[in-house]
């Protein structure tokens, strides 16, 4: 396509939503029991990776950055996703330790947005996600100087030949540069696509040890 044609494609082709209704009253107590449910679904819908998610930080200059990354864990105070913590977003997250994640599945016509603080998981939770890793993406973890400027492709493949000759025949150790971040919600939106951009914005603010749910207006 030729730019003129993207901008005409934007411009004039529309799709209505489906009529699926989200409620005050329809959703769980609490965020993480509503985004099982959902997550559910969204499985059984054999979604792409349903895992995947934006996550934005910002950095010292007040320049907002995203990046696609799979969340791999729920605890009872949040939601995991692990890195380099020297990586641009691990720079970013040291600088101003909040983040923003979008959960979106176009399929069901839903997303989910999660506001917080960000903190490192606690080594023993990042060293058993590791542990549980191929030994391919354990040694990638080495290999990688992610966000840093790399001269060739080949430069990239020496290092994990060195690496992989390192580990050959013994378990890969974490290294230190890479681990979890949980990120603690202060408030998380669902979002329900509705007929004529007539959306169902369901939100949960954290109040305390409490959450209050809301609705906003599409």
């Amino acid at each position: 396509m030729s730019l003129e044609e993207v901008r005409s494609y934007m411009n004039q082709i529309r799709r209505e939503f489906a009529d699926r209704s989200l409620s005050e009253s329809s959703v769980k107590e609490n965020p993480f029991k509503q985004y099982a449910l959902w997550f559910e679904e969204a499985v059984n819908s054999q979604i792409l990776d349903p895992f995947a998610m934006c996550l934005s930080t910002v950095g010292l200059n007040g320049q907002p950055s995203s990046r696609i990354v799979y969340m791999r864990d729920i605890l009872d105070n949040g939601f995991v996703f692990y890195t380099n913590y020297l990586s641009q977003k691990g720079k970013e997250l040291l600088s101003t330790p909040k983040a923003a994640l979008n959960l979106h599945w176009g399929e069901l016509e839903r997303q989910i947005r999660i506001e917080g603080e960000v903190v490192k998981a606690p080594e023993e939770v990042s060293d058993k996600y590791f542990a549980g890793r191929p030994k391919e993406s354990q040694i990638g973890a080495w290999a990688s100087a992610q966000s840093d400027i790399l001269t060739t492709r080949e430069e990239l493949e020496q290092k994990v030949k060195d690496y992989s000759e390192r580990f050959k025949d013994i378990d890969v150790d974490r290294p230190e540069h890479w681990g979890g971040y949980i990120l603690k919600p202060t408030k998380v939106e669902f979002w329900q696509g509705r007929a004529s951009r007539l959306h169902d914005r369901i939100v949960y603010t954290k109040e305390g040890d409490d959450w209050v749910v809301g609705r906003l207006s599409p």
